[in-house]
């Protein structure tokens, strides 16, 4: 019985660092940087228009929209890629992609289009255009 015990503590130990990461998937202090930063720049995209599910909403509402989703499912994001599959490319009732409708008119997945501003801001240092 107490060599049982043993091995199922040194089991337990050994198991650990296998579930630190996702017992603390949270954003580090540069990810929720890079996070703030591309949310920001949304809101202040005066001429974009945010498509969600067929219904336009103007940036600031696309930006309050990202950043409420990003609080409910902060633990689960790790990286700025993460938040923007998570919290900002997709509907999570009907799984409908969101769209960015720019001035010019034309349409641009919400994925590509802010996959596309993280790399330029990952080139500037973490800072938005």
């Amino acid at each position: 019985m107490q060599h049982r015990r043993q091995w199922l503590g040194f089991t337990a130990l050994a198991l650990l660092p296998a579930l630190a990461p996702s017992a603390m998937a949270t954003p580090s202090a540069e990810e929720h940087k890079l996070i703030a930063a591309l949310i920001g720049w949304v809101r202040g995209m005066s001429t974009m228009t945010f498509m969600r599910n067929g219904e336009p909403h103007d940036a600031a509402e696309a930006a309050e929209h990202m950043q409420a989703k990003y609080e409910h499912f902060r633990k689960e994001i790790v990286t700025a890629e993460d938040f923007i599959d998570r919290c900002a490319s997709r509907s999570e009732v009907t799984g409908k992609p969101y769209m960015v409708k720019l001035a010019d008119g034309k349409l641009h997945d919400a994925n590509g289009f802010l996959m596309g501003e993280l790399r330029a801001m990952r080139r500037r240092g973490g800072q938005p255009t």
